[in-house]
């Protein structure tokens, strides 16, 4: 496991842009893993614009990402297919028929799950899977559990994600309860892992992270056992690290 601490919300913004860059750039038919939320947006921004400055090119790039809301369609303001299109996938020279969102809508769940582990077979498999975390250790919705999913899945979502997610929506009342998730097993397939929080509200989860015991009551802790795993970090989500980390 590496660990970059940066300044900032903008330090760790450019830092995992650039990651992201060099693999494409080494690998321009690459498979990325995205992921939604508040932490990626800064990241997101910084690809929009090396895209424009021609420093990387999407137009071979194919995306998978990690999860969806029940019940709603990617037209929804509050999907993340839509957050997708609107946050970076309109604004890059990415083919969007190569770009795939679990389908909240989806008839037949378990077989939208079913298709959606086989689609990351047939692609080869994920190069790099972004991730962020939650203040309870979720990674996608992968929540705190006696028993952790391997395959993509619908999963409950919990009080506390529900609350954190509520600042999207209109009120706690319209974020829906249960989500479609890719599980531990396709995260932990990727060959690379890049994690990035801000934030002192992630303070807690991330020594919980850095201290080295697993958890299936902290689903990141699973990422201790990745052959490739980089976390970035601004000062105030490390402040409760211990020094000689």
């Amino acid at each position: 496991m590496r660990l970059i601490i940066e300044k900032d919300y903008d330090g760790i913004s450019k830092r995992a842009a650039e990651e992201i860059k060099d693999l494409i750039n080494s690998k321009p038919d690459c498979i990325l893993g995205l992921a939604t939320g508040s932490s990626p947006i800064g990241l997101y921004k910084e690809l929009i614009e090396l895209n424009k400055e021609g420093k990387v090119d999407f137009s071979k790039v194919t995306s998978i990402n990690l999860d969806e809301y029940i019940g709603l369609s990617g037209d929804h303001p509050q999907s993340y297919r839509y957050f997708m299109n609107d946050t970076l996938f309109n604004h890059i020279n990415i083919d969007k028929n190569k770009t795939y969102v679990p389908n909240g809508k989806a008839e037949n769940m378990e077989e939208e799950c079913k298709n959606y582990d086989e689609r990351i077979i047939e692609l080869g498999g994920i190069d790099l899977q972004l991730l962020g975390i939650g203040n309870n250790g979720h990674i996608a919705f992968n929540e705190p559990s006696e028993e952790l999913s391997v395959g993509t899945h619908v999963t409950g979502l919990t009080e506390s994600t529900i609350e954190a997610n509520s600042r999207f929506f209109d009120s706690i009342d319209e974020v829906p309860k249960t989500a479609v998730t890719m599980g531990l097993g396709g995260i932990m397939k990727a060959k690379k892992i890049l994690l990035v929080a801000s934030g002192k509200s992630k303070a807690e989860v991330i020594a919980k992270l850095v201290e080295g015991k697993i958890t299936t009551q902290v689903p990141a802790t699973l990422l201790l056992v990745h052959r490739d795993v980089t976390i970035i970090v601004d000062e105030d989500a490390a402040s409760l690290l211990p020094k000689n980390k």
